[in-house]
């Protein structure tokens, strides 16, 4: 591995830090030949390939989406550049970045998941365990080390956790997937901690380093969030903790019904003091029986000489002229209001891409990476669970030549840190279990909103719209002010894509169904939401808030709960005869009859 390089006197991060292993790229060639040979079973090839991280795509087992862990949601100039390179030779041109902060090419030929592989090999990447029924992408907040609020940074944990546990033996073989999320601090935009199997929130006590642990969350068909397992557990238990969890859920978790495999139906099920008293017994066996050797692996520290940045004790202010942007002001303050940030490190900032619902094409993979490896200190990119990109550590000064080479390539949109940055997962475009198209209703939704400039809105800034193709909540739909999830209906008489609308999520607390919409009409109704709030609201009283408060039976104009709600939106969601308008009644990127197909998913190996 390189040493860090110096530039402005600050260490940066090593470069590309090695995940990948070349004899797994000729192991997965050799498993393609003797599946095409016949000389390997569906199933076999099936769970050898999750494994390895190649989905297959939309009802075509030929193809395959590859799946790129990214640990920490960290990555350099040169793995975008590799990435840009590989979706030209080997995908469509373009790269997906999900809700988990990998990034995903599709339409890969299954003869060429390989060479992908090796490619990505070449810049320290991997494709392992990215899917299959194991420890999934270890997720680190984007603001880990840059938050005011944070105890400490957490992303060399966040690495040294994801190492320990790729490819590790106790965790090849789950009853289904596991994921680790690491936050920056308790604030709700900055954690995700409580959606995760093990969620882990940087804490200090009496001066000593540690975490607030919590188990058991997670969302689809059936989601919980999780709970907190103590008030404080310590540095040094760390590792402990998360092993006494995985092998728990490894020994206890349901192997037969693949719908309530999950560790969060084993905790709900088992009930969470029971279960909580398990953990803490388990990892006192942990604890007395770990050996040296498998504690070295573990090394924290050998993560923290990654990260050697300034430190600063105040905040910096944005530098604008005007804090009050709208529609009409100018491109460049309009994207500063809503896309910068400035860091606890005096004279900072953090940059957030906008892209749409995820998407890169390569030869924007390239621009961005040029900008980060020319214009930010820290030298590498942090993909975030909007979809986005974050670049750190950017000098007031570079500002305005970040946001000219960005517009250069068509990545200069505003709306990153708003509503109008809409989530959506890949939907119908490339998974088996999608039954609406999600991806294109995300893209349409920012559209709209940037069109309308409800990006400079501030009073919507604290509120997402978040969309999933099915119940299963890739694109996080429970923990939106406004989320879609979506399924199919007959309305008119024809088969119709819709989407059942959940009000008042958030990422401690899940939202509530209170109607369907069709897929033509969601756009219209988030308008209509929009447009009540702004009537109805309190003085000071953000959306978010208000949406809230009317879930909870406590509007205070009109609208006094969700079924207030459902009846001001009735009207809305009507659609003309499927003779008048038979669009209406399509899904989006979709110029044929509505057809609810889905093939098995693979969420699970």
């Amino acid at each position: 591995m390189k040493k860090a390089t110096m530039k402005e006197g600050i260490a940066l991060p090593k470069t590309n830090p090695r995940w990948g292993l070349e004899e797994e790229t000729e192991n997965f060639a050799q498993k393609v030949k003797l599946f095409r040979q016949r000389k390997l079973s569906d199933d076999d090839f099936r769970r050898f390939r999750l494994q390895h991280g190649a989905y297959s795509s939309r009802l075509r087992m030929d193809y395959s989406m590859m799946r790129i862990k990214i640990p920490g949601g960290e990555v350099t100039p040169e793995q975008l550049e590799k990435i840009a390179s590989l979706s030209e030779a080997f995908s469509i041109g373009s790269a997906h970045v999900s809700t988990r902060q990998n990034i995903q090419l599709h339409w890969v030929q299954l003869e060429d998941v390989s060479e992908v592989m090796r490619g990505l090999v070449e810049v320290g990447l991997t494709t392992r365990e990215a899917c299959g029924n194991t420890v999934r992408n270890v997720m680190c907040s984007p603001f880990a080390g840059t938050c005011a609020d944070e105890a400490f940074d957490a992303t060399p944990y966040s690495k040294a956790i994801a190492r320990f546990f790729l490819r590790n033996t106790m965790c090849q073989n789950l009853p289904r997937k596991f994921k680790i999320n690491f936050a920056c601090c308790e604030k709700e935009k900055h954690s995700l901690v409580r959606i995760a199997d093990i969620g882990l929130v940087p804490a200090i006590k009496d001066g000593a380093r540690g975490f607030r642990v919590y188990l058991g969350g997670g969302l689809g068909a059936a989601s919980f969030i999780g709970h907190l397992l103590e008030e404080f557990t310590p540095e040094d238990m760390l590792l402990s903790t998360c092993m006494a969890t995985i092998r728990l859920f490894d020994r206890h978790g349901n192997r037969e019904n693949m719908a309530r495999n999950r560790m969060r139906y084993l905790v709900h099920e088992t009930g969470w003091e029971k279960f909580q008293k398990m953990v803490l017994k388990e990892r006192t066996a942990v604890q007395m029986t770990l050996a040296p050797a498998t504690i070295k692996k573990f090394d924290v520290k050998a993560e923290e000489d990654t990260r050697q940045l300034p430190k600063a004790p105040r905040m910096t202010k944005l530098p604008m002229l005007n804090d009050q942007v709208t529609k009409s002001s100018p491109a460049y303050e309009r994207w500063l209001h809503t896309n910068v940030l400035a860091q606890k490190q005096e004279g900072y900032f953090t940059v957030f891409v906008t892209l749409g619902a995820g998407d890169i094409t390569a030869s924007q993979l390239r621009v961005l990476a040029n900008t980060i490896r020319e214009l930010s200190v820290e030298g590498v990119a942090r993909n975030t669970p909007q979809q986005n990109f974050a670049i750190r550590y950017v000098k007031g000064t570079d500002l305005r030549q970040f946001f000219d080479r960005l517009a250069s390539a068509g990545l200069a949109n505003p709306g990153a840190l708003t509503i109008a940055s809409a989530v959506g997962c890949s939907g119908t475009t490339s998974c088996n279990l999608a039954i609406t198209n999600s991806h294109r209703l995300a893209k349409e939704v920012q559209k709209k909103f940037l069109e309308l400039g409800l990006d400079t809105d501030d009073s919507l800034r604290d509120s997402t719209i978040k969309i999933s193709g099915c119940p299963n909540s890739c694109g996080q739909h429970e923990i939106a002010t406004i989320g879609f999830f979506g399924g199919a209906s007959r309305v008119g008489g024809a088969m119709t894509p819709t989407y059942t609308m959940l009000l008042a999520g958030n990422a401690s607390e899940l939202g509530k169904a209170v109607m369907r919409v069709p897929a033509k009409r969601v756009v219209a109704t988030i308008l209509k939401i929009i447009e009540l709030y702004k009537n109805e609201r309190s003085s000071g009283e953000t959306m978010s808030q208000w949406i809230d408060n009317v879930v909870k039976g406590q509007g205070k104009g009109t609208i006094k709960d969700a079924e207030g709600m459902k009846s001001a939106l009735e009207q809305v969601i009507q659609l003309p005869t499927p003779e008048v308008d038979p669009d209406a009644y399509r899904d989006y990127g979709s110029d044929s009859r509505f057809n609810a197909k889905t093939a098995r998913g693979e969420c699970a190996a």
